[in-house]
């Protein structure tokens, strides 16, 4: 690639609800090069294949955190976070990105350490770092290919992140990755119910108030954010793909007071469920 050389393509192969890749691209920074600060609508992914260079992110309570990175490295950009990223001037990066979003996304990305507060990617694992940077080269480099097999290849990069953190920030204590994968697994296995925070420091085998600290120790959000989360998400789900009513929706994920159920989904969506499907039905 030249001095300063950018090489990117945007998806139009229609819409894919449960991960979707919006654009893929590469660029060789020229010393200095910057771009932001700037917001995104969908989650955007760097990999550093060489060189240097720095990331200013907003956190969630809006404080700006800086970050010096380099080759091997990466970094996440969430949706409405404000960022600003710029190539070191002696060593200017070479990076690889993916834009991307879907119903599933946010859930799988509160299983790894990855948040607004922790942006940086970094992994101990050569080998599913290697696996990840080829599928996004793939996704460059493939780019007229069918949507189809776009998709599959977004799948594989997304798979190849989520592995490699596990394995690169794994948290020293595997009894506490034991209570939250167990209280992730019964809220997935029953959000439909009327269950409450203390239903899930049961099944953990824990108090409730330790329980909530251990949670958001491991996640960043109290076990009742997570659980409205998971149970918006899936409430999403039915009102892109199905057509029962706003009632059953609500019942179907947990809520049997459709008014409290959609009060929760404007506060998650910023818009009524009845609006939320007009925008996003069949598209």
């Amino acid at each position: 690639m030249a001095s300063h050389e950018i090489v990117f393509s945007t998806f139009t192969g229609g819409n894919f609800i449960d991960l979707h890749p919006f654009q893929y691209g590469r660029e060789l920074c020229e010393p200095g090069h910057a771009f932001g600060p700037a917001q995104r609508r969908h989650y955007l992914f760097h990999y550093i294949i060489k060189g240097k260079g720095t990331l200013i992110a907003t956190e969630g309570a809006g404080e700006q955190s800086r970050y010096e990175l380099h080759a091997g490295e990466g970094f996440l950009i969430f949706p409405g976070q404000v960022n600003t990223y710029f190539a070191d001037i002696e060593d200017p990066w070479e990076y690889i990105w993916v834009e991307f979003d879907g119903l599933q996304v946010s859930e799988a990305l509160k299983k790894v350490s990855l948040s607004p507060s922790s942006p940086i990617y970094r992994s101990s694992s050569p080998e599913l770092r290697s696996k990840m940077e080829t599928e996004m080269r793939h996704l460059v480099d493939e780019r007229d290919e069918t949507p189809l097999h776009l998709v599959g290849h977004a799948y594989l990069f997304f798979d190849y992140l989520l592995r490699s953190i596990e394995v690169g920030t794994a948290t020293p204590s595997k009894l506490q990755d034991f209570y939250i994968s167990e209280a992730i697994s019964f809220i997935e296995h029953n959000y439909e119910r009327d269950i409450s925070v203390e239903d899930i420091a049961q099944q953990t085998g824990l108090n409730r108030s330790y329980f909530g600290k251990v949670f958001k120790n491991a996640t960043e959000l109290s076990p009742q954010q997570y659980l409205i989360g998971y149970r918006m998400t899936k409430a999403a789900e039915l009102l892109k793909l199905t057509a029962l009513s706003i009632g059953d929706v609500a019942k179907s994920v947990g809520y049997p007071d459709q008014l409290h159920f959609s009060r929760a989904f404007k506060k998650e969506y910023g818009l009524s469920p009845r609006a939320w499907r007009r925008e996003n039905a069949g598209s």
